[in-house]
C-alpha cells in the first residue's frame, strides 16, 4: 500500500513539474531556453544580452539635448509592458518575418537577421503596410515627417534645384545629414511603435501599436521650440492658452490627415494644404475687435499673441552644435514667404541654423550659395496667450505702445522687435537681406 501511495506521489510530482516548465516554455518573458525563433530571442532578456552587438556609434540625440541612453538589447525586448497587448492584436497575430523578412525558427542571430532583413518595415511602407493601411502608406513618402523642406534648403544652398537633387549632394554630406539632420524624422514606427530616435529610439511597450500622445511621442522630438513653447519652460513665458484653458494636446489641431500626408509634395510645410488654422476655431476674427480690424491683413496672429520664444543658430553640423546657442527671442520681418502667406506683409520669424559652413566636418567646407535663402523662417510659436507683451497697454499709453517703433526722449521703443540689418552678422546679411524691415517701416514711425 505505501508503495502505492509513493508511486502516485512520485507520478504527480512529475505531471506538475511538467506543467510547470510546459508553462515556462509558453511564456516567452520567462523563457530561458527556447531561442530558435524571433520571438522566442526577443522576449528572453537574458539571451539578448548574451548576444546583442555594443553600439558604435552614440545615439544622437536632437536640438533639446542627447537623447537618453537605452542598451541595445533594451531597444529590442519585446517581452516588457504592451507585449500581452501586442499578441492579442491584428499586428501580433502576424508572423515577424511577414513585416521584418530575416528567417524565423532559428537560434543563430546572423542567419535571423540575415539577406533582405528590414529593421524598420515602415521605411517600405507601400510594400510592408499598404496592404491594410493603404491611403497612409501610399501618402507617407512625402509627408511633412520626411523633411522635404530641410533638404530643399540644403540643396538651394548648394546650388542646386531642390529637395529632389538631394542624390546629387556629396555623398559624404548626405550620409551626415542622415545622420544629423534626419534623427527626428520619422517613419511610420518612430510615431507608433518606437520611441522616437530623440528620445532614445527603441521598443517603446513591447512592441504594441500605438496612438502617439504628446509628451511621449511628439514633444520628444519637438522639445527645444514646439514643446518648450507650449508647455511655457522658457523663463519667464507661460503655457500655451489652448493647454491651459482649453484642455489641448498636439493632436487636438494636428489630426492624423496632416500627419500622414496627403501623397503631395510641397516646397515647405507652410504650403501644406492640411495645416490648422487659427480660423478654424476663431471665426470672423478679422473684425472682432479694432486691433484685427486694423492689422489682420499686415501681421500674422503670431506677432501680436506669441511671447519670446527659443531660437538658436549657427549650426556646426556633426559639431559643437548650434554657435548662436539657445536663448528667448522674438523678431518681426517682411515676410518671408510671400507667395504661400500672401495675406501678410510682416510676420515672426525664427533664426534658422544654417551657417555658410554647416557641412564643413563632411567635406563641404562652404555653401556653393548660401545666400539662396534667408537666414530667418516664418514660424508660428506655439505660445499663444490673449494678452502678451504687445497687447498688454497700460492706462494712459497708446495704442501703439507696445508695437510701434517710436522715439521717447533719446530713447527708440520697440526697435528690438524688428529685424534690422544690424541685427544680422556679416555672414547673413546677404541671405536676408529681402526680409529685413530697414526702409519698410511707416514713415511716421520715423525709424531708421
Amino acid at each position: 500500500m505505501r508503495k502505492i501511495i509513493l508511486l502516485v506521489f512520485l507520478c504527480s510530482m512529475f505531471f506538475l513539474v511538467a506543467c510547470s516548465d510546459d508553462k515556462d516554455d509558453n511564456n516567452p518573458s520567462d523563457n530561458t531556453k527556447n531561442v530558435a525563433s524571433c520571438e522566442g530571442c526577443h522576449t528572453n532578456y537574458a539571451h539578448l544580452k548574451q548576444v546583442y552587438t555594443p553600439d558604435t556609434d552614440v545615439p544622437v540625440g536632437g536640438c533639446g539635448g542627447d537623447a537618453p541612453h537605452y542598451e541595445p538589447y533594451d531597444r529590442v525586448y519585446m517581452g516588457g509592458e504592451g507585449y500581452e497587448k501586442f499578441k492579442k492584436s491584428a499586428h501580433g497575430k502576424m508572423k515577424c518575418t511577414d513585416c521584418h523578412n530575416g528567417v524565423d525558427k532559428t537560434a543563430d542571430k546572423k542567419v535571423a537577421h540575415s539577406g533582405n532583413f528590414l529593421k524598420s518595415p515602415s521605411e517600405k511602407a507601400v510594400e510592408k503596410c499598404g496592404s491594410c493601411h493603404s491611403t497612409y502608406a501610399n501618402n507617407q513618402h512625402y509627408n511633412l515627417h520626411q523633411g522635404w523642406g530641410q533638404k530643399r534648403k540644403v540643396c538651394l544652398r548648394s546650388g542646386l534645384g531642390g529637395a529632389d537633387d538631394f542624390a546629387k549632394l556629396p555623398a559624404k554630406q548626405q550620409e551626415g545629414y542622415q545622420k544629423r539632420c534626419a534623427i527626428c524624422h520619422a517613419s511610420c514606427g518612430d510615431c507608433h511603435v518606437n520611441r522616437p530616435h530623440a528620445g532614445g529610439s527603441g521598443l517603446a511597450k513591447g512592441h504594441d501599436f500605438f496612438k502617439p500622445d504628446m509628451m511621449n511621442t511628439c514633444v520628444v522630438c519637438h522639445s527645444s521650440r514646439g514643446g518648450h513653447a507650449f508647455l511655457g519652460v522658457g523663463s519667464g513665458t507661460k503655457p500655451d492658452v489652448h493647454l491651459t484653458k482649453a484642455g489641448f494636446n498636439c493632436l487636438s489641431c494636428h489630426k492624423k490627415d496632416e500627419l500622414h500626408g496627403d501623397g503631395q509634395k510641397v516646397e515647405q510645410r507652410y504650403a501644406y494644404s492640411k495645416l490648422p488654422k487659427c480660423e478654424n476655431c476663431h471665426t470672423n476674427i478679422a473684425f472682432s475687435n479694432n486691433y484685427h480690424s486694423i492689422h489682420a491683413d499686415d501681421f500674422n496672429c503670431h506677432v501680436c499673441h506669441s511671447q519670446n520664444y527659443n531660437t538658436c543658430g549657427s549650426c556646426h553640423i556633426g559639431g559643437a552644435g548650434a554657435r548662436i546657442t539657445s536663448h528667448l527671442d522674438f523678431k518681426i520681418a517682411l515676410n518671408p514667404i510671400p507667395t504661400i502667406k500672401n495675406k501678410y506683409k510682416f510676420t515672426l520669424v525664427r533664426r534658422t541654423l544654417a551657417a555658410p559652413d554647416n557641412w564643413s566636418l563632411f567635406d563641404v567646407p562652404q555653401y556653393a550659395k548660401f545666400e539662396a535663402a534667408p537666414t530667418f523662417n516664418y514660424t508660428s510659436p506655439h505660445n499663444i496667450l490673449k494678452r502678451t507683451e504687445r497687447t498688454n497697454v497700460g492706462a494712459g499709453e497708446a495704442c501703439y505702445a507696445k508695437c510701434h517703433i517710436y522715439k521717447d526722449g533719446d530713447v527708440w521703443k520697440n526697435k528690438n522687435l524688428y529685424l534690422f540689418d544690424s541685427d544680422l552678422y556679416d555672414w547673413e546679411k546677404e541671405a536676408s537681406k529681402n526680409i529685413v524691415v530697414d526702409g519698410k517701416l511707416p514713415s511716421s514711425w520715423g525709424a531708421k
